[in-house]
């Protein structure tokens, strides 16, 4: 009998449409004076970069618009919204272009 290989498979995702693929900043656990934050009172952070993005959106005379952010642009998060997928080990959000609230230069 073969045996499987256990680990698992690296995958890509490439967005569609006007959906955004972010990795969530990690939320400072230490304070610029070098004081440990507990891990339980850390918010969740609202700033992210963006890894990948779709190629647009479609109106209804079929003319493509295409997103205004890039891979690698950092953006402000709504609190809520977004699905949350795990690929590999790591988890990422994705979101539509309009729940973007902004973009940081």
């Amino acid at each position: 009998m073969f045996a499987r290989a256990t680990r698992p498979l690296q995958r890509a995702l490439a967005p569609l449409g006007d959906r955004i693929l972010i990795r969530k900043a990690v939320v400072e656990t230490q304070t610029a004076g070098g004081i440990l934050l507990p891990t339980d009172s850390a918010k969740e952070s609202n700033e992210g970069t963006v890894v990948a993005v779709g190629p647009g959106l479609r109106d209804v005379s079929g003319v493509l618009h295409a997103p205004t952010l890039k891979a690698g642009d950092s953006v402000l998060l709504p609190k809520y919204g977004g699905t949350e997928i795990e690929i590999g080990d790591e988890k990422l959000n994705l979101f539509r272009e309009d729940d973007i609230l902004g973009k940081f230069d």
